[in-house]
């Protein structure tokens, strides 16, 4: 087991917390946001406060890598690098629609057939969701959706879905299909992190701390046909 420091920005809500041998040992979460710019190096000094305090070596870096707000994305990735190299630790990168799957996984009584599709508000009728089974497996890649009535029905046709996330609630009009679920006020938070990081510290699934950027779907952007210039 290890210690590590778990950083959350994706969203409005900013969020820490340092897990030791698989238990929380510190948190500390605002939903009043965005205040990213103001509060994550308080929460950071705390928890690297409560570690030193505690003399507890520090082991790794996880950071929630997106997609999610591009500025939130950018204070979060860059205190955590900033970490990693002034403790000589390394840098977990950890997808934020799974870190948002981790509670629904962990509280909620699901059937064994069920999908979950984390949702991230885009503005207007536009998300970012993708779709995994309940082992996180990945069944639709993470993407920029519009929703309109017949979104995902290929998949709620053979499944129960179970739509979440702060992108979720305004497609609850939208997609009304029987196999649909919604589930509240479920948040990427720090907290949320700890299996999936610990997860890939036993296989040593490490990001490149100098090359590592968070994911705000640059291929999708990539992808868009090109005005023409005038």
């Amino acid at each position: 087991m290890s210690c590590i420091l778990h950083i959350e920005t994706s969203t409005t809500v900013c969020s820490v917390a340092v897990s030791e041998d698989g238990q929380t040992i510190f948190a500390q979460e605002d939903f009043k946001g965005p205040s990213h710019a103001v509060l994550l190096g308080v929460f950071v000094d705390e928890a690297l406060s409560f570690i030193d305090s505690h003399a507890i070596p520090l082991d790794a870096v996880a950071v929630s890598c997106g997609p999610g707000s591009y500025t939130g994305l950018r204070i979060g990735v860059s205190m955590a690098k900033g970490i990693c190299y002034g403790r000589n630790v390394p840098l977990i990168g950890l997808p934020t629609l799974e870190v948002m799957s981790v509670p629904v996984l962990l509280y909620h009584d699901l059937p064994e057939d069920a999908y979950l599709c984390p949702m991230i508000d885009a503005r207007r009728m536009e998300v970012y969701a993708a779709i995994y089974d309940r082992a996180l497996n990945v069944k639709q890649e993470i993407a920029a959706v519009i929703v309109d009535e017949n979104s995902f029905l290929d998949v709620l046709n053979e499944h129960p879905v179970y739509f979440f996330g702060n992108g979720a609630a305004k497609c609850r009009e939208k997609i009304t299909h029987p196999n649909a679920h919604f589930i509240d006020n479920i948040h990427p938070l720090a907290k949320m992190m700890l299996p999936l990081a610990e997860k890939a510290v036993a296989v040593e699934d490490y990001k490149d701390v100098a090359y590592f950027e968070p994911f705000y779907l640059k291929e999708f952007v990539a992808s868009l046909p090109k005005k023409p210039l005038l």
